[in-house]
């Protein structure tokens, strides 16, 4: 038999709070749609922070968000698209930009990458 979890979301590009019902073996994000919330998305398939929220309180499991670090995920991150409710959650919706900066910020926030010869001597 499925299991069940209460899940509360706060979309803070909408100021919009739901609370769902969603089964252990079903994504968060598809279930929310199939209950008629249209929440942010764009891959689909947790290579992209579009979907990514704040958990706030509970357990989740997102076996397949390559678009989180591990470090992002131990502070609390998670994809929507790819993660399953394993308790009651309550969770938040972030800015796609201040994700992905937090995530590859550190790379690209230096300017131009540099490899081998500057491109004017290539």
């Amino acid at each position: 038999m499925t299991q069940f979890h209460t899940v509360h979301i706060h979309d803070r590009r909408s100021n919009t709070s739901y609370t769902i019902q969603v089964p252990e073996n079903r994504y968060i994000l598809h279930n929310a749609e199939s209950q008629g919330i249209d929440m942010p998305f764009s891959c689909r398939n947790g290579a992209c922070t579009t979907c990514a929220v704040r958990v706030l309180s509970g357990e989740i499991y997102q076996p397949e968000a390559v678009g989180l670090s591990p470090h992002l995920r131990a502070k609390g991150y998670a994809l929507l698209c790819v993660s399953y409710a394993r308790s009651d959650l309550e969770v938040e919706t972030q800015d796609e930009d201040e994700v992905y900066e937090l995530q590859f910020g550190r790379y690209f926030g230096k300017g131009r990458v540099k490899i081998g010869l500057p491109l004017d001597e290539e």
